[in-house]
C-alpha cells in the first residue's frame, strides 16, 4: 500500500512539472494543463486516482499545501505596489467581495431552488475567492500594467483569506443551526482576528531569528529558507488549532509582514518557496481534480450552466465594474478585470471537506449540490476565463508595449533595473546560462534565446514592444538585432550600445540611436566637471527624481498657456522642454499647447508622474 502511495504522489507531481512546462511553452496558465490532468488519471479517465487513494490523510495535505500557495502569494504582494491602485483594490476586497457574496447566493437560490439558503449561502462564500493559485499563473503569460496586477493579486489573496472563513461560519451554522446575526458575526470575527495575531507572532518571530540569530555562515542562505517554509507551516497548523480555517489568515498575514519586511537572503527565499509553490500547486490540483465526478455536474441541469453565465457574465463584470468606477483604469482594463475572476484551489479544497461531513451527517443532496456547482464554475472560469485570458488581454488591448533588452549583461541588466523601477514592462533576451541565472537573481523577466532570430523577439513580445535596445559587447551582434527589429517589428525606438565608436556611422544609417561606450564615457565625466550637481542629480532619475516625455492627449490642456497651467502642476515638478513638429524649445510662458505635442517634466518622481497624468490621462 505504502509503495503504491508513494508511487502515485510521485506520478502526479511528475504529471504536475510537464503540466507547468506545457504552461511556459504554450503561454497558456498552467491551471488548465493540471485540470485536465486531474480529470484524465480520476474516475471519469484512467481510474488511478479514486477517493480512496489518500484515505483519511487528503484533508491534511490539502490544508498544508493551501498554507505554503497562499504565503507563497502573500510574500509577493508588497505595499508600494498596493499604492498603484489602492481605493480599487479595498472596494474589491470589501464592497466588491459582499456583492459577489449576496448575488451569488440569491443566483444559486433562483437558478437551483431545490437547494436550501443556507447551502446556496455557503457556494456564494465559496465563490467570491480567485485566489492566487488561478490568477497569478494568468499574470504570468498576460504582462498587464502594474495597477492592475496590483488589484488582481490583492484581490485573490485577501478573498481566499475572507471567503474561507465566510464558509466555515455559514458551513458551522448549519450543522448547528444557528441563524442570529450576532452569533456569525462573533465566530467570523474569532477566526480572522485569531488569524492575524498568530500571522503576526510568527511573521516577528522569524524575522528576528533571520535578522539577528546566526543561522551558521555557511549554511545561512539554506536555513533561512527552511526557517521562512517552516514559519508558513507553523502559523498555519497553530491558527487552525484554535479555529477550523484561522490558519488561511495567518499564513497571509505572516506572508504579506515577512514579504515587506527587509529580511537577508530574501532572492533565495523566494526562489526556495517558488519552487515548493509550484510541487504542491501542481499536487492539489491534481488530486482535487480527480474527485470529479460528471455525474455530479450533470445533475445540476440548465439550472447549473444558468449560475455558471450569471457569475461569469453579470456578477463579476458588476462588481468589477462598481469597485473600479471613478479610479484611473481604462475602460478596456475594467473590462479585462471582470473577466479574470476564475475561481481556484479554496473553493475546490473546502468544498470538497465540506462535502464530506454532510455526507457524514445525512446530507448527501447539499454534498452533491455544494461540490457540483462550485467545481463546474470553477471548471468554466478556468477553462473560458483562464485559458482565453491572453487572447481577451490582446483583443481588449490591456498588454502594455514592452522595451526588449537584448544582452542581459552589467549594462542590460542595469539598465533593465531603472526601467524597471519606473514602471516599465522589461524583457530582457539571453543566452548565456550564467547571465540569465544572474538577471533572474535580480528580478528581471529573463527569455532565453539569441536575439538575432526573429522567432526568439517575436516570442518574447516583440511585436508589442514600443523600444528595442541592443545592449550585448558584440557590435555585429547589436547591428543586426537593430536590423532584425526595423524590418519584422517596426518599433517606435531602437537603440544600440556601440562598443568601438568607428561603428556608430554603420547604425545611424539604419536611423538606429547609438550610445558609444567611449562618447558617453567622456560626457559623463566632463557632466561631474563641468556640472557636478546636474550630474549627481541624474544620477538619481529613476529613485527620487525622474524627468519623463509624454503626448498631450487631455483635451483639458489643449489650448492652455504655460503661465495658466504651471501653478496647477504638482508641487516639485517643471516643464523643461515641448517638442512640437520634431522641434524642441524650451517653452516661453505664454506657450499654448496643442494636442500632440510632447511635453519633457522634470522633478521628484512622484511629482512628474502625476504630472503625466494631467497631460497624458491613460
Amino acid at each position: 500500500m505504502a509503495g503504491t502511495l508513494i508511487a502515485l504522489v510521485a506520478a502526479i507531481i511528475g504529471v504536475g512539472v510537464v503540466a507547468q512546462v506545457l504552461s511556459d511553452r504554450f503561454q497558456v496558465p498552467s491551471i488548465i494543463f493540471l485540470l485536465a490532468a486531474g480529470i484524465a488519471l480520476g474516475p471519469e479517465g484512467l481510474g488511478v486516482i479514486t477517493e480512496n487513494s489518500f484515505g483519511e490523510a487528503l484533508p491534511t495535505i490539502v490544508g498544508l499545501s493551501v498554507a505554503i500557495i497562499v504565503f507563497e502569494g502573500a510574500f509577493h504582494l508588497r505595499f508600494e505596489t498596493l499604492r498603484q491602485a489602492p481605493r480599487a483594490t479595498l472596494r474589491l476586497v470589501t464592497f466588491g467581495a459582499l456583492v459577489a457574496f449576496v448575488a451569488t447566493t440569491v443566483v444559486v437560490q433562483v437558478a437551483l431552488p431545490a437547494v436550501s439558503w443556507p447551502v446556496a449561502a455557503l457556494i456564494g462564500a465559496l465563490l467570491v475567492a480567485t485566489g492566487p493559485t488561478v490568477i497569478t499563473p494568468i499574470l504570468e503569460v498576460v504582462p498587464v500594467r502594474d495597477r492592475v496586477e496590483a488589484v488582481l493579486e490583492t484581490e485573490g489573496i485577501v478573498n481566499d483569506v475572507t471567503a474561507a472563513i465566510l464558509a466555515v461560519v455559514i458551513f458551522e451554522a448549519i450543522l448547528s443551526g444557528t441563524t442570529a446575526p450576532g452569533a456569525l458575526l462573533t465566530l467570523f470575527v474569532e477566526r480572522l482576528g485569531t488569524g492575524v495575531l498568530v500571522g503576526a507572532l510568527v511573521a516577528g518571530a522569524v524575522f528576528y531569528a533571520l535578522r539577528y540569530v546566526d543561522l551558521s555562515p555557511s549554511n545561512a542562505p539554506r536555513n533561512a529558507r527552511l526557517l521562512v517554509l517552516a514559519g508558513a507551516l507553523v502559523a498555519y497548523g497553530a491558527a487552525d488549532a484554535f479555529f477550523t480555517e484561522a490558519g488561511i489568515a495567518a499564513v497571509a498575514t505572516a506572508g504579506v509582514l515577512l514579504g515587506n519586511a527587509d529580511v537577508p537572503y530574501e532572492e533565495d527565499i523566494t526562489d526556495f518557496k517558488g519552487d515548493v509553490t509550484l510541487v504542491v500547486l501542481s499536487f492539489v490540483f491534481i488530486a482535487l481534480a480527480a474527485l470529479l465526478e460528471f455525474e455530479e455536474l450533470l445533475a445540476l441541469g440548465w439550472g447549473g450552466l444558468i449560475v455558471v453565465l450569471a457569475v461569469m457574465l453579470l456578477v463579476r463584470p458588476a462588481l468589477v465594474l462598481l469597485s473600479t468606477a471613478g479610479d484611473r483604469f481604462t475602460r478596456n482594463e475594467r473590462l479585462f478585470m471582470s473577466f479574470a475572476g476564475p475561481r481556484g484551489i479554496i473553493p475546490a479544497s473546502v468544498s470538497t471537506l465540506f462535502a464530506v461531513q454532510l455526507t457524514e451527517r445525512g446530507m448527501p443532496e447539499a454534498a452533491n449540490a455544494l461540490v457540483g456547482t462550485v467545481f463546474l464554475v470553477i471548471l468554466a472560469t478556468v477553462v473560458l476565463e483562464g485559458g482565453f485570458a491572453r487572447r481577451i488581454a490582446e483583443a481588449l488591448d490591456v498588454i502594455p508595449m514592452r522595451v526588449l533588452i537584448i544582452g542581459g549583461g552589467t549594462v542590460g541588466r542595469s539598465l533593465a533595473t531603472r526601467l524597471e523601477e519606473r514602471g516599465e514592462n522589461v524583457v530582457v533576451i539571453e543566452t548565456d546560462e550564467e547571465q540569465v541565472r544572474t538577471a533572474r537573481n535580480e528580478g528581471h523577466t529573463v527569455h532565453i534565446g539569441d536575439g538575432t532570430d526573429s522567432e526568439v523577439l517575436e516570442a518574447a513580445g516583440g511585436a508589442n514592444a514600443r523600444t528595442v535596445v541592443a545592449a550585448t559587447g558584440d557590435d555585429d551582434v547589436n547591428l543586426l538585432v537593430s536590423q532584425l527589429a526595423a524590418s519584422k517589428f517596426d518599433p517606435e525606438t531602437i537603440l544600440a550600445r556601440v562598443n568601438d565608436p568607428d561603428n556608430v556611422a554603420a547604425f545611424e544609417e539604419l536611423g538606429v540611436r547609438t550610445v558609444a561606450s567611449t562618447f558617453a564615457t567622456a560626457q559623463a565625466l566632463d557632466n561631474y566637471i563641468e556640472r557636478p550637481a546636474l550630474a549627481d542629480w541624474m544620477g538619481e532619475i529613476g529613485r527620487s527624481g525622474d524627468v519623463q516625455e509624454v503626448e498631450v492627449t487631455a483635451p483639458a490642456i489643449t489650448g492652455r498657456s504655460v503661465r495658466e497651467l504651471g501653478p496647477e502642476l504638482p508641487e516639485r515638478s517643471i516643464i523643461a522642454l515641448v517638442t512640437r513638429d520634431g522641434e524642441a524649445e524650451v517653452p516661453t510662458a505664454e506657450f499654448t499647447f496643442r494636442t500632440g505635442d510632447r511635453v519633457t517634466l522634470i522633478g521628484q518622481r512622484e511629482a512628474v508622474r502625476e504630472a503625466m497624468r494631467r497631460f497624458h490621462p491613460s
